[in-house]
């Protein structure tokens, strides 16, 4: 049976979220949960996708909730940005009671979304959010870097990077839930990875690190972006091995 997964964008209609830089942050979370979507969809079997919102409306949040509880969805994941003056990706589960399947689910798409977005990664957190309380399904809401902050900001006004984090998003999902790769989805313009390489690996951009990476194909995503978007020089270090 298909894996139902809820993505609720952040905010919405006359909420606009964070506000910063130029940016909403309820137009940015729409894209990244669009993002999600056709990643899902494109590179994996056996998975259906609702969404909150797929325009610039205001479900409330316990609409949100409701809704996902409706449907039986089997993911609930909430994608906002941050603001406050920080930097980095940091990710919540409820902390109330929950199962040991969301810790895990956490951990999961934590991992790869952290290992993958160029950010400092903040940590798995816990917090009293109302999509979290009010869903009867595992539940995670992720914050991707700080609005108000430029150089994050610079990232986020970055069309390649939202279609990263959407990506990103998907392959933490796909993991979490067990997806199963399709077997036509697209093979990467980038070259194949040698698969004796291990550890975490940095990328570093005309002379500027854009991320560090665990998983070899976020690695060569990065690489891939940063080629296409004209860059002169890519170096790829090795950070840590294991």
């Amino acid at each position: 049976m298909a894996k139902k997964v809820f993505l609720d964008p952040g905010h919405g209609g006359s909420d606009s979220g964070a506000v910063a830089n130029g940016l909403k942050e309820k137009d940015l979370t729409l894209k990244i949960a669009k993002a999600t979507e056709k990643y899902l969809k494109e590179k994996y079997e056996g998975v259906t996708v609702k969404m909150s919102r797929t325009g610039d409306s205001y479900p409330s949040l316990s609409a949100r909730a409701k809704a996902a509880n409706d449907w039986g969805a089997d993911y609930y994941v909430s994608i906002h940005i941050n603001a406050g003056g920080g930097t980095g990706f940091e990710s919540y589960i409820y902390n109330g009671s929950i199962s040991s399947k969301t810790k895990e689910y956490q951990k999961a798409v934590h991992s790869v979304i952290a290992a993958g977005d160029g950010w400092a990664d903040r940590g798995m957190k816990r917090a009293n959010f109302a999509v979290l309380r009010e869903t009867r399904m595992s539940a995670i809401l992720t914050e991707n870097g700080f609005i108000d902050r430029a150089e994050d900001a610079k990232k986020l006004k970055d069309s390649k990077f939202i279609d990263l984090l959407g990506e990103l998003h998907a392959d933490g999902i796909a993991k979490a839930l067990k997806l199963k790769k399709k077997s036509n989805s697209a093979p990467s313009s980038a070259p194949a990875p040698d698969p004796k390489l291990s550890g975490l690996h940095r990328v570093i951009v005309d002379g500027k690190q854009t991320g560090a990476f665990g998983v070899h194909e976020n690695l060569i995503n990065e690489v891939s972006r940063a080629i296409k978007s004209g860059a002169k020089k890519v170096v790829v270090e090795v950070v840590e091995k294991v």
